[in-house]
């Protein structure tokens, strides 16, 4: 959401690409007896490709206004060995059992790579077979400058920082902070998960609802993310080849407004 403010105010100049993920290491999850793995395993087991691209790409189409004003083109996607999950129940559970034995089609880390309609590329990565700390890989870079997220949050503004050099994002939030979430972090104790997050969502949305305005994410938006899955499978199966982006909004999109800065 700061980033989504320096956007909006072009503190990074015109936008020219984009990094982000799903990069979590999901190992001991998906051999649980109940709960997520229920379901996570059996993507894993049948499926090659990015199984969760949402959750890092959201807050990138927004930057990049996706459905609003701008769209995504083509995807191309590849994958690399299946490795990690047999090695992991081999070493957990024993070289002869069921979990160790079975076949798993999804590579250990998929790479897509995507172009929109304004020219800008985006890179989405899945990697939830490896041992790894936690990330979402955000990363965006503009003419003027890039700013990025994970392991730790650093900025580089051409105007601004020393040359070849980062900066502590920390120190442009006083300037930058979105006003929504200052507004509701700065009252907020401990009242949805993810660091309050999940509440800001559901605010956000419970908002738009009372003032009769369309959702900041909508069923255009659901869709497009979404689709990146399938696409990813489709590229994957095919040799890598590039795959056309299908057009949700069907041609909306070139009149749709982008996403505003708002507050409470």
């Amino acid at each position: 959401m700061m980033i989504l403010n320096m956007v909006r105010q072009g503190l990074l100049g015109e936008l020219l690409h984009a990094e982000c993920g799903y990069l979590h290491d999901l190992r001991s999850l998906l051999f649980r007896k109940g709960g997520e793995a229920l379901w996570r395993l059996a993507h894993v087991q049948e499926r090659d490709g990015d199984l969760y691209p949402t959750h890092g790409v959201g807050p990138v189409a927004q930057w990049l206004n996706i459905n609003r004003g701008n769209r995504f083109t083509r995807l191309v996607s590849m994958g690399t060995q299946a490795r990690g999950l047999g090695l992991y129940a081999r070493e957990q559970f024993g070289p002869d059992s069921t979990e160790a034995t079975s076949q798993y089609a999804k590579s250990d880390i998929v790479t897509s790579m995507i172009q929109t309609a304004a020219g800008q590329t985006v890179q989405v990565r899945h990697d939830t077979l490896s041992p790894r700390p936690y990330s979402r890989g955000i990363l965006l870079q503009g003419t003027a400058g890039l700013v990025r997220k994970y392991p730790e949050e650093k900025i580089h503004l051409a105007a601004r920082s020393e040359p070849e050099a980062w900066e502590d994002l920390a120190d442009y939030r006083e300037a930058y902070e979105h006003p929504l979430w200052e507004a509701t972090m700065s009252t907020l104790k401990d009242v949805g998960g993810h660091g309050n997050m999940d509440y800001l969502v559901d605010y956000r949305l419970t908002q738009c609802l009372r003032a009769g305005i369309a959702p900041d994410i909508d069923v255009y938006d659901a869709a497009t993310w979404s689709a990146i899955s399938a696409l990813s499978e489709m590229s994957i199966a095919g040799g890598s080849r590039p795959v056309e982006f299908p057009d949700f909004t069907r041609g909306r999109w070139q009149e749709r407004p982008p996403v505003g800065i708002v507050t409470v």
